[in-house]
């Protein structure tokens, strides 16, 4: 027998009424609404601070209600929390959605769903010091591991033998393809060299040319003649191999502190690459003599000021080519610095010997600018590009919005550098691809738009970017290019004195170089003002939880201020200036010399203004807790607190500071991103709207329509 829900069955005489067995099925309409029985329980997961608890509810009990009994429940299990038998809000997880306390939890949440109830702490005095005190031995703690890592070794401060770890990389020098992370590899000692075999072919014809020359006799600047003011005068054949060591002696004339070996080798390499293109006239031996030296690590001690960066760098090249001579001083791992004819023998090198026009052919060139201002550029690329991602994560704690890094505002400015900067940005922050917390919770909120240092960081940023490309262009050309007088064309069978020493292009690039840079610093620490004022930021004043016994982030701050002040005074650039030499035989210079020193300093500044905005940062994200960033921004957070822990109270921050910034110079930062990047930038170039943001509110938190609340009004239309 079937048993129809719609109509009852009447009974047999001798069997029971079956709609008194089976109640009838409900139909679709009493379905739609049996969520609503009093009977159907539901179970909801509720986070208290750190500690979870699953909750029964009944469809009709309110959020307060269920807010209260979680509370309760946590109390009970865990009576030694110090929680209050209150709360203040309570927020669904996904979404991080503030919930209504008046709503019943059938109509905003499903069974088993995850709700956050921040609840009220009760704290006797006693238990809030001893919490105190606990988060600043823990903190101690942290910076005892700190402080106990090993460092990188600083060349510059570090001038006894020590043990380095062997090149693990061949770099063939050919005269025409060097470039400039190929210097920077080997400034970091990771690289050994050699000349192609091409290169040496051409070293062979134009030394056999320029001999042929001077057994001729005939009158050649620097092979037969005096230098300078004095190319009018005629070296007899028996004293040009004098004086040609004449010249390293004299020209060896610099000031200052001794540039770091490492950095040293860098203008040993490129010098080495210059003669490569076999347009100097030096002897295959006397290169190869240079290439062991290059090997073994030895390196000449060579003052950084005293070039004016025109007929080449002469005075430090001079102090370059004086210690591969056996004279001066030289440092090698094995002997620290000594005297340059002890070094070399020690590391069993042998020392240069000068035919015609070799030491000449070592001393006039662009070096010294273009190898300090090739490791220069490499920085400030690595600096640019992780200024994107601290800018980001700034942006984010201080609730910014990311509408103005909208695609279609930057197709219509197509600067590559500032469209490039805006990608970046988009796909850092909050999307439906990559959530923020700390965006969700401020999707409403009445901001229109952003002060400059967020709402331009592509416009500013980017034309760093461009200009850093654009001096790379100008450096690896000059990295490559034969820059000797006079210069020797063996093909043609001359030698040919021009002015391709004049060092105006790398100075000029490099000075512009440091202005461009300097942007950054600018932009970073008005960010980090901002993060530490409590009327911009919204977060306590000077990023400290106590202010007044505690002064946190103050002066911080200030010394970012000091610094881009600083930086002021150096993107002044020294290329504007010229002062004759040589009895006015050198009427004009290009004083790179300063230009790169100072591009290099300025580049310095910004790594640790960018570190001190970044260490800002991440502690105002301690205030926003438990909210999170995007993914990349959170292993951003997670890498800084890996050298940093957060500031309960004030405490010596220069260790933490100095860690940051070499983890900047490191790339660190730009390496936690950079897949994550790779990633949501290959998205948005499959769908163009992946990261943009749709938005009905100022903010461009609104991801669609779908989430935006519809009034009954609109829902009709």
């Amino acid at each position: 027998m079937t048993v129809d829900s719609r109509k009852k069955v009447q009974p047999e005489e001798d069997c029971e009424d079956v709609t008194k067995q089976f109640p009838p099925l409900p139909t679709s309409f009493e379905i739609q609404h049996l969520s609503l029985n009093t009977d159907c329980k539901m179970r909801l997961q509720v986070q208290i601070g750190t500690e979870c608890v699953v909750v029964p509810c009944k469809p009709e009990d309110t959020v307060h209600s269920v807010a209260l009994k979680s509370v309760e429940k946590l109390r009970r299990l865990r009576p030694k929390l110090p929680l209050a038998d209150n709360y203040f809000e309570v927020r669904r997880t996904v979404g991080n959605s503030l919930l209504d306390p008046e709503d019943l939890v059938s109509e905003v949440l499903k069974d088993s769903d995850f709700i956050i109830v921040a609840a009220n702490v009760e704290e006797t005095e006693d238990a809030k010091e001893a919490k105190k005190q606990e988060e600043i031995d823990n903190a101690r703690a942290e910076l005892e591991k700190i402080d106990t890592r090993r460092r990188k070794v600083s060349f510059a401060d570090a001038l006894a033998p020590m043990v380095l770890a062997p090149p693990t990389k061949l770099l063939i020098l050919d005269g025409n393809s060097l470039l400039p992370e190929d210097l920077v590899k080997c400034e970091k000692g990771e690289c050994a060299i050699q000349i192609s075999m091409e290169a040496e072919d051409r070293i062979k014809k134009a030394r056999s040319f320029l001999e042929k020359i001077a057994s001729e006799h005939r009158a050649v600047y620097g092979v037969t003649t005096g230098f300078g003011t004095f190319s009018n005068v005629t070296i007899p054949p028996e004293k040009i191999r004098k004086l040609q060591l004449n010249l390293i002696r004299s020209h060896a004339t610099g000031y200052g502190e001794p540039l770091a070996p490492n950095r040293a080798r860098m203008l040993l390499a490129l010098r080495i690459n210059i003669l490569a293109k076999g347009h100097s006239g030096i002897s295959v031996e006397n290169i190869k003599k240079m290439i062991a030296a290059f090997n073994a690590f030895c390196v000449s001690y060579v003052p950084q000021q005293g070039t004016v960066g025109c007929s080449g760098d002469l005075c430090p090249l001079a102090h370059l080519a004086l210690g591969l001579l056996g004279e001066g001083k030289m440092w090698s791992p094995t002997t620290g610095w000594q005297p340059a004819d002890v070094v070399l023998k020690k590391n069993n090198l042998e020392p240069l010997d000068l035919g015609p026009k070799e030491g000449l052919a070592l001393i006039n060139g662009t070096q010294m600018v273009t190898a300090l201002g090739a490791y220069t550029l490499e920085r400030a690329h690595n600096i640019a590009r992780q200024a994107d991602v601290i800018a980001a994560l700034s942006l984010d704690v201080l609730k910014g919005t990311t509408r103005a890094y909208d695609p279609d505002i930057h197709r219509i400015r197509p600067h590559r550098g500032q469209n490039l900067s805006a990608l970046r940005l988009r796909a850092l922050l909050h999307s439906e691809a990559n959530p923020s917390q700390i965006a969700e919770s401020h999707r409403n909120c009445s901001k229109v738009q952003d002060a400059y240092t967020l709402r331009c960081v592509p416009q500013v940023h980017g034309v760093v970017h461009d200009t850093i490309e654009f001096v790379r262009e100008i450096i690896t050309t000059e990295m490559n290019s034969a820059t000797d007088n006079p210069l020797v064309f063996a093909d043609r069978e001359e030698i040919i004195s021009g002015g391709n020493f004049h060092g105006e292009y790398p100075a000029k690039a490099l000075d512009y170089l440091a202005i461009a840079v300097a942007e950054l610093a600018q932009m970073s620490e008005r960010r980090l003002e901002r993060l530490v004022n409590k009327e911009l930021s919204g977060l306590p004043t000077f990023l400290t939880p106590d202010g007044g016994l505690n002064s946190g982030f103050m002066t911080v701050q200030l010394c970012a201020a000091s610094l881009v002040s600083e930086n002021k005074v150096l993107c002044h650039p020294s290329s504007v200036d010229s002062i004759p030499t040589s009895c006015n035989q050198e009427d004009h210079v290009s004083m790179g010399g300063f230009s790169a020193r100072k591009a290099l300093t300025v580049v310095e500044h910004v790594e640790a203004v960018l570190a001190m905005e970044l260490l800002a940062a991440c502690q105002g994200i301690e205030f926003l807790k438990p909210l999170m960033s995007t993914a990349p921004l959170h292993k951003v957070y997670t890498l800084v607190r890996s050298v940093a822990p957060p500031l309960n109270e004030d405490r010596y921050m220069k260790p933490e500071i100095d860690a940051v910034v070499e983890m900047i110079r490191e790339n660190r930062v730009w390496d936690t991103v950079l897949p994550h990047l790779e990633t949501l930038e290959a998205m948005e170039e499959l769908d163009p709207d992946a990261l943009r943001q749709f938005a009905k509110t100022p903010t461009g938190i609104v991801q669609d329509r779908s989430l935006i609340p519809i009034s009954d009004d609109e829902d009709s239309d």
